[in-house]
C-alpha cells in the first residue's frame, strides 16, 4: 500500500473558483484519456442524473457521496456533471497536492481542494461548509476517506461528513429563505472486460515465482488465490509474530491488525482501541505526525516514527481484505480487485490488466437537518448515507458475472463476456 504521509508542513490548498480551466480539461476529455491510460476505463454510464439536476433547479446545496474503490473515482465525476450540465468541487488528500508539478497545478484547476487527514483541517472543513451553504457548486466528498479496492462493500464511514453537511445546512438555514442542503449517496461500480484467468495467473506467477515457487496452474481459481494470500499474510506473521498463526482467515486478519495497532494505541491514545481500523489509523497518525512535519525530533525518533507509520499502513491494508468477500461471490471483478491488492503490497504498483466499464449511480436526495436527533448512537444521517450506499452497491453487484471454481485450464475466457 503506498504511503499517503507528506513529511512537510502542511499548507491549504483552495479550489480555483473560475471555470475556464475546468472546462477546458472537461472539453478536451483529459480526464477521460488519464482514465483510460493510467486506470484502465474504457467506458462508462450514468444513471440517475436527473436527480441531481433535480436538486441543481431547486437551488439546494449538493454533497454528492461516493463510495471509493479505486484512484479513478474522482475522475469519473467530470462525467457525471457533464451529463448534469454543472461543475464540482471535491475534497482531496493533500499528499495528491504533493506527487507532482502537474498535479499540483491541475487539481486546483479542476475544483479540487486540500484536506489534511492527519489532523483536523478546519480552512478545508470551512471551505466545504461554504460551497454547500452557498449552493456554489455540487461538493464531492469519500465518506470512506481511502480507496478500498472493495467495489462491493462499503468501509466504515467519517463522521465529518455528517458534520460538514450539518452545519452547512444551519447556516444555509439562517441565510436563505429557498433551498436546502442535501447529500446524494453516489455508487461506483466497475465492470472488467478482459480474460481474467490471464490477469490471475499474471500476476500470481509473478509473487509465486518471488516466494520461490513453481506456478500453482494445477489449482483452481479460487484455490490459488486463497494459497498465496495465505503464504503473503503468513509472511507478514513470521515478521510480527515469529512464526505463522492458525485459525481462520479473519481471525488471523484481526489478529495481526491488533498487533500492529494495539501498541501504537497504548502509546499514543493511552489504549488499546477497538472498531473499523480506517478512523483508528487515522487518531493515531493525528498524534504521531505533528512533530514530525514541524521537524521538532531527532533522526533517530524520526526512524520509530516512519516504522509505526509504515504498521498503520499495513493496518489499513490488511482492512481491506474481507475473508467472505470471494466465497461470497466469485465473479471476475471480484478477483480482479483481489490479486490486484496483492499487487499493490507486494510491488507497491498496479498494473493496467484489461479494460474496465464505470457505472456511476446517483442516489435519491437525503435532506440534512440543522439538528442532529440525539434519541440514536449512530448519527442518523451517516446511517441513511450508508444503507442508501450499500443498497445500491448490492444491486449493482448484481452485474457481475458469476463464475466457478475451475482451474484455468477448465475455464473459456469467452464466458467472461458481458
Amino acid at each position: 500500500m503506498q504511503s499517503t504521509v507528506v513529511e512537510k508542513p502542511y499548507v491549504f490548498v483552495p479550489p480555483d473558483r473560475g471555470t475556464f480551466w475546468y472546462r477546458l480539461i472537461r472539453f478536451t476529455n483529459l480526464h477521460g484519456r488519464y482514465l483510460r491510460k493510467n486506470e484502465g476505463v474504457v467506458a462508462h454510464e450514468i444513471r440517475g442524473v436527473e436527480k441531481l439536476c433535480q436538486s441543481l433547479e431547486a437551488g439546494h446545496g449538493i454533497m454528492l457521496a461516493p463510495n471509493h474503490c479505486r484512484l479513478a473515482d474522482p475522475l469519473l465525476f467530470g462525467y457525471l456533471t457533464g451529463a448534469a450540465n454543472c461543475l464540482n468541487y471535491s475534497m482531496a488528500s493533500w499528499h495528491l497536492f504533493n506527487q507532482s508539478r502537474l498535479m499540483s497545478w491541475v487539481l486546483p484547476r479542476a475544483g479540487a481542494f486540500s484536506v489534511n487527514r492527519d489532523g483536523i483541517d478546519r480552512k478545508a472543513i470551512n471551505t466545504a461548509i461554504e460551497i454547500l451553504a452557498e449552493a456554489e457548486r455540487p461538493l464531492v466528498i469519500f465518506p470512506e476517506g481511502a480507496t478500498s479496492r472493495t467495489n462491493d462493500r462499503l468501509h466504515a464511514l467519517l463522521d465529518g461528513v455528517a458534520f460538514i453537511a450539518r452545519t452547512a445546512a444551519k447556516k444555509r438555514e439562517k441565510t436563505v429563505e429557498a433551498g436546502k442542503v442535501v447529500v446524494h449517496p453516489v455508487a461506483i461500480k466497475y465492470l472488467f472486460h478482459g480474460d481474467i484467468v490471464a490477469v490471475v495467473d499474471d500476476v500470481l506467477t509473478d509473487i509465486e515465482h518471488r516466494l520461490t515457487w513453481r506456478a500453482q496452474r494445477e489449482l483452481s481459481l479460487l484455490e490459488r488465490i486463497v494459497k498465496v494470500g495465505s503464504a503473503l499474510l503468513g509472511l507478514k506473521e513470521h515478521e510480527y509474530f515469529g512464526s505463522s498463526k492458525s485459525g481462520n482467515l479473519g481471525e488471523r486478519l484481526i489478529e495481526l491488525t491488533n498487533r500492529l495497532l494495539h501498541p501504537l494505541e497504548v502509546e499514543w491514545l493511552g489504549g488499546p482501541q477497538e472498531g473499523s481500523v480506517v478512523p483508528r489509523v487515522k487518531s493515531v497518525r493525528m498524534k504521531v505526525m505533528p512533530e514530525m512535519v514541524k521537524g521538532e525530533i531527532d533522526e533517530m525518533e524520526r526512524t520509530r516514527r516512519w516504522a509505526q507509520l509504515s504498521d498503520l499502513d499495513l493496518a489499513q491494508s490488511l482492512s481491506c481484505y474481507l475473508p467472505d468477500y470471494l466465497v461470497e461471490r466469485f465473479t471476475a471483478d471480484r478477483i480482479l480487485e483481489t490479486v490486484e491488492r496483492f499487487e499493490e503490497d507486494i510491488m507497491d504498483r498496479v498494473r493496467v490488466h484489461g479494460k474496465l466499464k464505470a457505472i456511476i449511480q446517483v442516489g435519491d436526495a437525503i435532506e440534512v437537518s440543522p439538528k442532529r436527533d440525539r434519541s440514536t448512537e449512530s448519527d442518523p444521517l451517516m446511517t441513511r448515507i450508508e444503507d442508501d450506499l450499500q443498497g445500491m452497491l448490492d444491486v449493482l453487484a448484481g452485474e457481475s458475472k458469476l463464475l466457478d471454481h475451475a482451474t484455468p485450464a477448465q475455464v473459456d475466457p469467452k464466458t467472461l463476456d458481458r
